[in-house]
């Protein structure tokens, strides 16, 4: 069962609050505020108790941390240059043990010591002989769910609804796909924040058969490529901690490793913890 996640605004006298509702992570998401940080997060725990969420996330400008931390909440990760220049930290508050306690914690330490060990200096690759890379449009909406749901046996958002990825195209998020005998074997999109100019590097997905030949670096380089165009200097990418691919691919990319989010949403088949990884090219 797949749900969309519902974005909820309050405007109080003091505060204002815009909330991400997520029944199907189990987690409420503060993504932006202003005004009084109390009064926003009483919003927040609110919206926790109503959909008996597990985990709470606020997306935090640097200068609440004392006051985060003072609210019992825990640091996990942040992204250089979010809010117009001023860096986002992650924090997070828990309403289960077992949402809080990770099981492979080790593991994706060892995962992440192998991936910065690797030169992030790479030859650039190029695009084997017919594949081809373009921008995606709405018509490629049925055949990127396809794509989704033959690689991902869960994903945090209904990637295999074509209605969903079609109003995703619709809206701010820009599809970049390689093809194969004119079919979709590799995609990836950058859900693009134009009020803070910042974009997300997500929706990374290659059929098996194709994964041998860096084709998500080069569809992340395109990516890249067309938010530098549009004053879009600020990337991140919220990676399967448990994926060396992955994250090693960010990293030769040049992104930075800042931090884990602890059992932060279900994809590929459980509930998984997620490295976050961020450029700035400006």
């Amino acid at each position: 069962m797949n749900y969309i996640p519902v974005e909820k605004e309050i405007n109080g006298n003091s505060f204002y609050v815009k909330l991400v509702i997520d029944p199907f992570n189990k987690r409420v998401r503060m993504d932006d505020y202003l005004g009084n940080m109390t009064l926003c997060l009483k919003e927040a725990v609110e919206a926790v108790l109503k959909i008996g969420a597990e985990k709470l996330i606020v997306k935090a400008r640097q200068e609440n941390f004392k006051e985060l931390i003072l609210a019992g909440f825990v640091f996990e990760a942040s992204i250089d240059k979010y809010f117009y220049g001023s860096d986002c930290c992650f924090f997070a508050k828990y309403y289960q043990n077992e949402r809080r306690n990770s099981g492979n914690w080790q593991e994706e330490d060892e995962i992440l010591t192998r991936v910065l060990s690797l030169s992030a200096i790479e030859q650039r690759k190029q695009l084997p002989l017919g594949y081809i890379i373009r921008k995606a449009n709405s018509a490629d909406a049925n055949e990127l769910a396809r794509l989704y749901k033959q690689v991902f046996e869960i994903y945090p958002v209904p990637m295999n609804d074509p209605e969903y990825v079609k109003k995703c195209i619709e809206n701010e998020a820009v599809f970049y796909v390689c093809l194969f005998n004119e079919k979709i074997v590799s995609a990836a999109s950058a859900e693009v924040n134009s009020h803070y100019h910042n974009a997300e590097i997500t929706d990374c997905a290659t059929l098996p058969e194709h994964r041998q030949f860096g084709l998500m670096k080069l569809l992340i380089s395109e990516l890249e490529k067309y938010l530098a165009e549009h004053q879009i200097f600020c990337m991140y990418s919220i990676a399967r901690a448990l994926s060396f691919g992955m994250n090693a691919a960010f990293h030769s990319l040049n992104y930075t490793y800042r931090g884990r989010l602890a059992n932060n949403c279900y994809i590929f088949d459980k509930l998984e913890d997620m490295n976050i990884w961020v450029k700035n090219i400006s």
